[in-house]
């Protein structure tokens, strides 16, 4: 099976070039007055496939407790005639070539990433080969280096606090770019200090809540709560035999996502401990301190760390990665693969050395790597358990009773 059509595009400002499609004064083609062929000037997205070596794109966290990363693309591409070279005047790019050039990549249709190009590295080699390294990253680049202002923030939902650091002067993000949940927890008036960063307060806010603050593929400013529901009806099932085949399985199963006994503490306020005694009996005390929380009220801290306590007590077999190859996939199991994003929820059934029984698992996407040549596509997951999920009226696979799945 061929891998699917990348295709990589680059916002340039081509006004001055013949290549873009831009009204010019005195040309018998391009100045033709009352046309819908010709636009006035500014950025177009510029398709540079042709150009392009190889893709690697890296978007997500690694296990539970860690922050989503800026998400990072890395686009080799020729450069043999210069085109690619910032200093090159002749090339129809010409001062274009320049940090903060937005690029798009996308496979089989479906855009995988949306980002900012910060450096553009060149290489040259006596055998006269010459490579342009793209190397760019997604909006939370940018809110890495957006200082907010000292403020004292109004009582609010945590998705309410997060959509109002997206509009402070300071970030002004737009509106049309973002996909906000409510938020189950009340953050508080606990003080912005100046010269915070927005992206380390945005996160320091999904961490109370606890959710998750991320970019999606398509440039969305993603914040989801801890309620998100999973929905069975569009699941991809991982499955040597009935699904999509897959390789490179890594499983953890030990203490290293093992806690049972949980502190947590408010910014300015109090704390609370849950423990499980059973666990620390089996495997010994093993702590985990959540502080600096924005909760409003000490009140919440209880409910937060009896959940984590539960949570993280015992040791499970976690699925952590999986890699598909897409070409050798159906074209059908590779929309299934592009069209999966962070926080998707998947199937994935795995017999080990061919030996029954077989696990089978729900488990939700944290991280989403691509790998892209000229002939091959690699994609590799992440992951991790939902053992705490909640339950889903009406849904066939997570609306199940008895299954100890219930809202916090």
């Amino acid at each position: 099976m061929a891998i699917p059509t990348p295709l990589v595009e680059v916002g340039f400002d081509l006004t001055e070039s013949s290549i873009g499609p831009f009204f010019a004064l005195d040309d018998s083609t391009r100045g033709v007055l009352d046309n819908t062929d010709w636009v006035l000037g500014g950025t177009i997205f510029v398709d540079i496939t042709s150009s392009v070596r190889t893709v690697q794109i890296a978007r997500g966290r690694g296990r539970d407790f860690s922050n989503y990363q800026a998400g990072a693309a890395t686009v080799t591409l020729n450069n043999h005639n210069r085109y690619f070279d910032p200093l090159f005047v002749a090339s129809p790019y010409y001062g274009n070539i320049i940090p903060r050039r937005e690029i798009r990549i996308s496979s089989g249709g479906e855009i995988q990433f949306t980002g900012w190009i910060d450096d553009w590295d060149l290489t040259y080699t006596p055998d006269g080969d010459s490579i342009s390294t793209a190397i760019a990253n997604d909006a939370l680049g940018l809110f890495a280096n957006q200082n907010l202002t000292a403020s004292t923030p109004s009582v609010q939902k945590s998705g309410e606090r997060i959509a109002a650091i997206l509009s402070d002067p300071a970030v002004s993000w737009a509106t049309d770019l973002r996909s906000i949940d409510t938020g189950k927890a009340t953050v508080g008036t606990q003080a912005i200090e100046a010269d915070t960063t927005a992206l380390t307060y945005l996160q320091d806010v999904a961490n109370s809540e606890p959710g998750d603050f991320y970019i999606d593929k398509g440039g969305l400013a993603t914040f989801r709560d801890r309620t998100k529901a999973p929905n069975s009806s569009n699941l991809v099932l991982f499955d040597e035999t009935a699904g999509i085949p897959f390789s490179n399985v890594n499983v953890i199963y030990g203490a290293e996502l093992l806690y049972n006994e949980i502190i947590v503490g408010r910014a300015g306020g109090g704390t609370a401990t849950a423990s499980n005694v059973a666990s620390q009996g089996n495997y010994g005390i093993r702590s985990l301190a959540v502080t600096e929380l924005l909760l409003n009220d000490d009140a919440d801290l209880n409910e937060y760390a009896l959940v984590w306590a539960s949570r993280y007590s015992e040791p499970e077999y976690r699925f952590e990665s999986i890699e598909v190859q897409l070409g050798t996939i159906s074209s059908t199991f590779q929309a299934q693969m592009l069209g999966l994003e962070l926080n998707s929820i998947v199937r994935i059934k795995f017999e080990p050395n061919n030996i029954a029984p077989a696990i089978d698992r729900y488990i939700e996407v944290i991280s989403i790597n691509h790998r892209i040549t000229n002939n091959e596509h690699y994609v590799t997951l992440g992951f991790q358990g939902l053992d705490y999920q909640a339950l889903i009226l009406d849904d066939s696979v997570f609306g199940k009773l008895d299954t100890a799945a219930l809202s916090w």
